[in-house]
């Protein structure tokens, strides 16, 4: 039980299919309590559905876009547990008009969302988080190689996951002191309902297939367990990574 005694907070569950509820998965079945936040009306019965399969879980609602609603977020997260061990960020979101087309096109309206909510979000959430990580802690967000290379129509995703990946590494240098790392996991392409905005996912998943040296998708369940190991005591010297679970494709040059 690796995370025994230990409290997560997760953010970005939509439904069963999220990330972010493979890694609750993954940790909950290591001994850690979780609370979850919802983003609206229209996703809290998913999420507190989900939740409920969970034990001495919560969930509460939360707009990772609004700087207020993060603070009486983490207000009422206070309430329920006297110290956080670990911050589950799975947020990302551009208009899907963006996500089509070419990125020259990208509307400064358009840019300025994806970068709020796909990276800065990781920063507001965490400055929240960090001060009831009282006795250190552990931050993991979730990235995608289109931050690196060209994705066709993965446009002002791809520059936002790239600010993300940056601020990963600014984060883990102002947190280190206080022993709180902060960590990326770069997945395959899966197709979870943020990813269907995106043009093309089915063939992107197919791709990657038949290209990857395992010759197979990326399931939600690795990258569970590859927070798992982040956010636990195994991971204690890692900080300010991007860590690729993604069945090999990244190694690929064509």
């Amino acid at each position: 039980m690796l995370l025994a005694g230990k409290t997560g907070l997760v953010i970005g569950v939509a439904n069963k299919h999220s990330i972010a509820w493979a890694i609750a998965q993954s940790t909950a079945s290591q001994g850690a309590r979780l609370l979850f936040n919802y983003q609206n009306d229209r996703l809290r019965e998913n999420v507190e559905e989900l939740v409920a399969t969970l034990p001495d879980s919560k969930a509460f609602p939360c707009d990772a876009a609004d700087d207020a609603q993060i603070e009486s977020f983490m207000d009422r997260v206070g309430k329920e547990a006297d110290r956080l061990d670990f911050l589950i960020h799975s947020i990302a979101f551009a208009p899907r008009e963006e996500l089509t087309g070419q990125f020259v096109n990208t509307t400064r309206k358009g840019f300025a969302t994806a970068l709020d909510v796909s990276a800065y979000s990781l920063v507001a959430l965490t400055r929240a988080a960090a001060r009831l990580m009282t006795d250190g802690g552990s931050v993991v967000t979730l990235t995608y190689l289109g931050a690196e290379r060209v994705v066709p129509h993965y446009n002002v995703m791809g520059v936002a996951k790239a600010a993300l990946e940056a601020t990963v590494r600014y984060l883990a240098h102002d947190l280190g002191p206080r022993n709180i790392r902060v960590n990326a996991i770069s997945a395959g392409p899966i197709k979870t309902l943020a990813a269907r905005g995106v043009s093309g996912i089915s063939k992107m998943v197919d791709h990657h297939k038949d290209f990857a040296p395992l010759r197979r998708a990326t399931e939600q369940g690795e990258v569970g367990d590859t927070a798992l190991f982040l956010v636990s005591s195994l991971g204690r010297g890692i900080t300010g990574e991007v860590i690729y679970v993604d069945c090999g494709y990244s190694i690929m040059g064509i």
